[in-house]
């Protein structure tokens, strides 16, 4: 078994605030203002605010735990076997290393209707206080897609292929803050090159040591390349 991350443990009262606000990230971002008209919306007093310490943190990390809670709500319905699959494919369907790109992309796609307001949210995970949860959050994400893609190594190589995942992912979810191109066909692109580079889904440990050097194989390294400013 792989060590899990420090759990976001919310009350009732607290998901069905924050589950409210996320409605009002796209227009003001991940704010104490998106709090507040969350928790009006939910039927709660704007003092109702003051429930998460954190402030706009927990709705940051909220946004984050809730897209993992979806990306295995969407492999539960099907995900993989809705790709398209060319005739030459195993007929035994999606490698690992498929399954990895598909999730990949679908977790980068949830981003669409906030990747505007992403930049303020890393400003605010980058407190020196807030990076080692932010990272925590990632590892997470990377853990669950190797998981779902159906990676059970257990060895030292999967810790490898987490740190690949992980930097792979905040690369590009950067990239795709600046992506414009029709249903953010670069960002895929992205996506596909830096798979092909790394080579590191398979248990090549040496060659995903390799790949990391593209943005450094440390935890600042992978903090800065997800745009954390550390």
């Amino acid at each position: 078994n792989h060590p899990d991350p420090p759990p976001h443990e919310y009350s009732n009262s607290q998901t069905t605030i924050l589950s409210a606000a996320l409605s009002h990230v796209p227009d003001y971002g991940f704010t104490r203002e998106a709090l507040t008209l969350g928790a009006r919306d939910a039927g709660f007093l704007d003092v109702s605010v003051q429930l998460f310490p954190r402030g706009e943190l927990d709705l940051i990390f909220f946004w984050l735990a809730s897209r993992r809670g979806l990306l295995r709500g969407k492999v539960k319905n099907g995900l993989f076997e809705n790709q398209h699959q060319p005739a030459s494919l195993s007929p035994r369907g999606l490698s690992v290393e498929d399954k990895v790109r598909v999730l990949l992309l679908e977790r980068l796609r949830m981003n669409a209707g906030i990747r505007h307001q992403w930049q303020g949210a890393l400003a605010l995970m980058s407190f020196p206080s807030n990076v080692p949860l932010s990272l925590s959050e990632l590892h997470a994400l990377s853990s669950d897609i190797l998981s779902l893609a159906g990676d059970a190594s257990v060895d030292a190589a999967w810790y490898t292929k987490r740190f690949s995942v992980s930097a792979i992912y905040a690369s590009a979810e950067v990239v795709m803050t600046r992506d414009s191109s029709p249903g953010f066909s670069e960002t895929e692109e992205f996506v596909q090159r830096r798979l092909e580079d790394c080579d590191a889904l398979g248990g090549k440990v040496g060659a995903a040591t390799q790949c990391l050097g593209f943005m450094g194989s440390t935890a600042a390294g992978l903090g800065r390349s997800w745009g954390l400013k550390i």
